[in-house]
């Protein structure tokens, strides 16, 4: 029983989001924002569909399972939501879960993003580690982790490259970057 409410609690989630990315990019594009990276994102939605399909398999071909140290992993899985919703907090109507730029809009230095480049992509880095943890559904952890990362390897430097091309990005983070240096 706790597997389904967990997994029900994570889609009613991700549906509330996709709706606010929908409502984000209406608003954005009617802007006259560009959007980026049209051709691996129906990839990294059915990655993300097939995690949660092979995380359901494998469970239930365990017999649901749980780890012995799951209040542990489920107290990181509750820090990685609760920067989840700081990171789409801080960039506001700019969040999505598509690449899509505004061009010459001012670049997101706060919240999260004082410290990493792209926290979110470390929260789904860390979900996929902690989700499979929690259930002992270890082939779905490695399998979907090797996935994630070759997604990464793909969508962060074509999201680098949008940013870079139309709005002040490579400055502001060549700027973060001398100072903490010094």
């Amino acid at each position: 029983m706790f597997f389904w409410i967990f997994i029900s609690v994570i889609a009613i989630q991700r549906l509330i989001e996709l709706k606010i990315a929908k409502k984000n990019e209406n608003w954005m594009k009617a802007q006259g924002a560009v959007e980026f990276g049209q051709s691996h994102y129906p990839w990294m939605v059915l990655m993300h569909i097939g995690f949660f399909g092979i995380l359901i398999l494998e469970t239930v071909l365990k017999g649901f399972a749980a780890a012995s140290f799951w209040p542990v992993w489920m107290a990181v899985f509750i820090l990685a939501q609760t920067v989840r919703i700081w990171v789409i907090m801080s960039l506001g109507k700019y969040w999505n879960t598509k690449i899509i730029v505004l061009p010459e809009s001012e670049i997101t230095v706060k919240g999260p993003y004082k410290f990493l480049k792209h926290p979110n992509y470390l929260v789904v880095a860390v979900e996929i580690i902690v989700i499979s943890l929690i259930f002992n559904a270890y082939f779905t952890g490695v399998l979907f982790t090797l996935l994630n990362l070759w997604m990464m390897a793909v969508r962060i430097p074509e999201e680098e490259n949008a940013l870079g091309s139309l709005t002040s990005y490579d400055s502001i983070f060549a700027r973060k970057h001398i100072k903490s240096e010094k």
